[in-house]
């Protein structure tokens, strides 16, 4: 029985030495330049790396990887595993050396970790090189590029003593509400949560067979959760080929995702909601003619509100290239339970929850009792085997019954051990115990009920917006105002309340306007209004309108309503009809 992915990876180098394991597109596009790699060499590139690190000594240690996208980051971090050090993916420097966001994280980073060594491409050590100035905590860090480590290394890699409970990395939070957490990820985590995503996606050796081993095409930036975990690492648990290019190749021309899905035909491959937003976008008649995408099985949907009315012109719009509403697969998930806990049933169409009761997903079309649905919540499917998901009163710490909204609670063998030297955050965060129930669960911040068993998320426990005594979620708000006129952009609304002095909280709305709408704002602040309003009996205190990328979000693209306040009392924002700033 293997006990790591580094076992695994042995086994499939020894079994299918020649199968590709990774297909990375250069350019993002499927005739340009492609690299790959076997799953025999991609064992001796990451025995080669392993055995690098292990001549210095460096087991336990933490190494931070500092890779473009691509192959080469795969064998850095398969490296690390083999190693029995423990792996820190980041986030390269790339544009402006001096992006302030950006060099503040690194440094958060570096020290939070207490990084030895930074393993990356040949670029961003030369780029690291020219960053002294801003980060002098380099000079006590030995840098070194992979591409320079020999082949030839592989023949000492020793095999690690790697057990269940050995760290196998950091996988740091995104920091949509809080600073940066390393969360320790074991390789117990890894094995059971790819157990978990096998299953729940239904990547059976039947299928495997089926697909010819084509399992998955993703954009998915590897150094978070979502893209390393799924894609990548599912791929490697399973022995698979998978299909990776850049997250900005993807942002500059979202149809190479769909050229991608349509060319190698696999099970799987998805992304956040707002990635379905821009293929809607760009979906000419040209476009759906060239496409095929009748085998795309599992279009999986998460990190952050999954919109029903997304889901409804996805399937509308791509049904023509052969796109099925049964391959939408909604999710949940989170970095502290390493990532996947609920998901869809393959094969059967997303469930909606309207205020009425549970519905699944309207027929196709555009017929009014579908769009009626578009603001209905949207079911994140049911937990996979093995993983308990309760719903609780985050001040009782008692399980509601179902039904009722509460913070969504965690237990199984895929959640992670806690967070790299923050002994109370740790214990705030992974070790509550709830009435009738045996273990520790993980209290996720979420908010969310259950309802026939599968889970709906409703939003972030601090991010809630608390008016009179009435609860409101902020993606609700979100969506009224953004389906309130065509110029708003999907998934760049942010809600929060201010201090009114006398009158209490109110609402704020920040939402970022197509720059065709220049001449609107008035008309699209009064809708938005009449909107929030009647959906929610709410009188908003203020609607900014802002330029388009200048809402505060995560480096994984989730909205930063804390940070978007911030701005706005600061008066900072970059409102539309003022010189835009970044």
């Amino acid at each position: 029985m293997a006990r790591s992915l580094v076992d695994l990876l042995t086994l499939h180098a020894s079994r299918q030495p020649d199968r590709t394991a990774y297909r990375y597109l250069v350019t993002g596009d499927c005739d340009g330049e492609i690299q790959d790699i076997s799953y025999g060499r991609l064992a001796e590139r990451s025995r080669a790396i392993a055995a690098w690190l292990q001549e210095r000594g460096l087991a336990g240690s933490r190494v931070m990887l500092l890779y473009p996208p691509g192959i080469e980051f795969i064998c850095g971090y398969l490296g690390c595993l083999s190693a029995g050090v423990i792996a820190v993916p980041g986030l390269p420097p790339h544009g402006r050396s001096q992006n302030h966001r950006a060099l503040l994280r690194m440094k958060r980073l570096i020290a939070d970790a207490d990084a030895k060594v930074i393993l990356g491409g040949r670029e961003v050590m030369a780029a690291l090189a020219t960053m002294a100035e801003h980060l002098p905590e380099l000079a006590e860090i030995t840098c070194v590029a992979t591409e320079d480590i020999p082949d030839e290394a592989a023949g000492s890699w020793r095999e690690p003593d790697l057990t269940a409970d050995s760290v196998a990395f950091l996988q740091y939070t995104s920091g949509s509400t809080s600073a940066p957490r390393g969360v320790m990820v074991t390789h117990g985590n890894l094995l059971d949560n790819e157990r978990v995503i096998t299953e729940r996606m239904g990547h059976t050796p039947d299928v495997i067979e089926e697909y010819g081993h084509e399992l998955f095409v993703s954009w998915l930036p590897v150094y978070h959760d979502m893209g390393l975990i799924g894609p990548v690492l599912n791929a490697a648990y399973l022995g698979v080929t998978a299909t990776l290019f850049s997250p900005l190749h993807f942002l500059q021309r979202p149809e190479r995702w769909l050229h991608a899905i349509s060319r190698y035909r696999p099970h799987t491959s998805g992304g956040p909601n707002f990635a379905y937003e821009l293929c809607l976008k760009q979906a000419t008649p040209e476009l759906l003619d060239g496409l095929d995408l009748s085998r795309w099985r599992v279009a999986f949907n998460g990190a952050e509100p999954v919109r029903a009315a997304t889901l409804r012109r996805f399937t509308e719009t791509f049904g023509a290239a052969g796109f099925r509403r049964e391959a939408l697969y909604p999710c949940y998930g989170l970095a502290e339970a390493t990532l996947i806990v609920t998901g869809g049933s393959v094969q059967a169409p997303p469930t909606l929850a309207t205020a009425t009761g549970t519905t699944e997903a309207g027929p196709q079309g555009s017929a009014p009792e579908a769009r009626s649905l578009d603001a209905a919540a949207v079911g994140s499917g049911r937990p996979g085997p093995g993983i308990t998901v309760v719903i609780a009163d985050p001040e009782r710490q008692k399980e509601l019954p179902e039904g009722e909204v509460g913070e969504i609670w965690v237990s199984g063998a895929s959640v992670a051990k806690g967070y790299w030297r923050n002994a109370l955050a740790t214990r705030q965060t992974f070790r509550a115990t709830l009435e009738g129930h045996e273990g520790r669960f993980l209290r996720t911040g979420d908010l969310g009920f259950l309802r026939g068993g599968e889970l709906f998320v409703t939003g972030r426990l601090k991010d809630l917006i608390v008016i009179e005594g009435r609860n409101h979620y902020p993606q609700d708000l979100e969506l009224s105002a953004e389906m309130s006129h065509w110029a708003l952009r999907p998934g760049c609304t942010a809600a929060f309340s201010v201090d009114s002095g006398g009158e209490g909280e109110q609402p704020v709305v920040v939402a970022e306007t197509a720059p065709e709408a220049a001449g609107e704002s008035e008309k699209i602040i009064d809708l938005i209004r009449g909107a929030i309003s009647e959906a929610h009996g709410l009188p908003v205190r203020d609607v900014v309108l802002v330029h388009p990328g200048t809402i505060p979000k995560t480096s994984s693209g989730k909205i930063q309503r804390g940070a978007s306040r911030a701005a706005y009392l600061d008066g900072t924002l970059s409102v539309v009809g003022e010189p835009a700033t970044r």
